[in-house]
């Protein structure tokens, strides 16, 4: 029986090295553990003669290997060896969003951004697990080699529990730079929210859990600063934020320090927000603002019983927001949480 790599061999790698054989007979037996106790799972040849983990292990890890043959006598020989994996110098994590134990809107990706640009997608990806309960096919999406999305076909049934298993620590993510994340985050998908915004009407009708609950005036874009179309995902909320221009390629044409209820919707700077400078009648009748959705409101925010802060309270980070009619093109699916723009034949490709 031959163990690979050998007994107290260091350094080893954390794929490809670890091999276990029987040179006459077949294996009966092999057990690897950490040093933890966390076992190691593995698949034996249909033949019996050969034993290989189906997964990358751990950096930096002690391991212990127990196996036992039998031969063609019905002999029995048994074999113990440890090893321990490269410590390895340049790493990398993921970071993800939802956070952990949080309630979010059904169109809520998973989304993990890697802090090294990945040459090895397909290692990365499978030793990410997310599976949801109900069950649901769950499937990720690279955009470039730096952010990888997971989500369904479908927005998520309201009440579904995700689970996401980050299993990188000593998968090699591009060459010589290790993972070192071993993470497991739950979240929980709450109500059904949908809310369709048509940029002709000026209006934004707020569909929960499949009734329509309310029909709010908005101002979407000016004809010259129109508003994307699509489907986005609210990615962030703030009570009160600073918006100004020059930070999304608008120069000096506005700076405004308390914009109320504001919701991210793109990486780029759409938000549906509170608007508190535009006369109460612009709402519903003209599109006058940059490209955000805008929501009657009052300075200061709050609880003010005007239709902004009732979205704002209403909304959950997760929540749809549709934008139709505008002319504008749709919004790309990597802007933001929306790769709900991406049909699903194209997203699993």
């Amino acid at each position: 029986m031959t163990i690979a790599p050998k007994n107290e061999a260091k350094a080893v790698a954390t794929t490809g090295a670890l091999k276990v054989s029987a040179d006459k007979g077949k294996l009966t037996t092999v057990t690897v553990q950490d040093d933890k106790g966390n076992p190691v799972e593995g698949k034996l040849t249909a033949d019996g003669t050969s034993w290989e983990p189906l997964r990358h292990l751990a950096g930096a890890t002690k391991y212990k290997v127990h196996a036992i043959a039998k031969d063609a006598e019905g002999r029995e020989s048994a074999k113990d060896t440890t090893f321990t994996t490269l410590v390895p110098k340049n790493t990398f994590i993921g970071h993800y969003t939802p956070e952990d134990g949080s309630t979010v809107g059904v169109g809520m990706p998973v989304s993990i951004n890697f802090t090294r640009g990945i040459t090895e997608p397909e290692a990365v990806e499978k030793a990410i697990t997310v599976t949801a309960e109900p069950s649901v096919p769950v499937e990720g999406h690279w955009f470039g080699n730096d952010r990888l999305d997971f989500r369904p076909e479908k927005y998520w049934a309201a009440g579904t529990k995700v689970t996401v298993k980050l299993n990188l620590d000593g998968v090699e993510g591009r060459p010589g730079v290790y993972g070192e994340q071993a993470k497991s985050v739950t979240f929980t998908i709450g109500r059904s929210q949908v809310s369709t915004v048509d940029a002709s009407a000026k209006t934004m009708k707020v569909v929960r859990d499949g009734k329509q609950i309310r029909n709010i005036p908005i101002t979407a874009g000016a004809p010259s600063t129109t508003t994307y179309n699509g489907q986005m995902v609210i990615s962030e909320k703030y009570a009160v934020t600073r918006m100004n221009g020059a930070t999304v390629g608008f120069g000096g044409e506005y700076d405004i320090k308390d914009v109320p209820h504001a919701m991210r919707l793109s990486t780029s700077g759409t938000f549906v927000h509170g608007n508190y400078w535009a006369s109460s009648g612009t709402f519903g009748s003209a599109n006058v603002s940059h490209g955000c959705v805008g929501l009657r409101d009052i300075r200061g925010g709050g609880n003010n019983g005007t239709p902004s802060a009732w979205f704002y309270n209403s909304s959950l980070i997760g929540d749809v927001v549709i934008v139709k009619n505008s002319k504008d093109k749709q919004i790309a699916p990597d802007n933001g949480l929306n790769g709900w723009n991406m049909s699903w034949s194209e997203w699993i490709k």
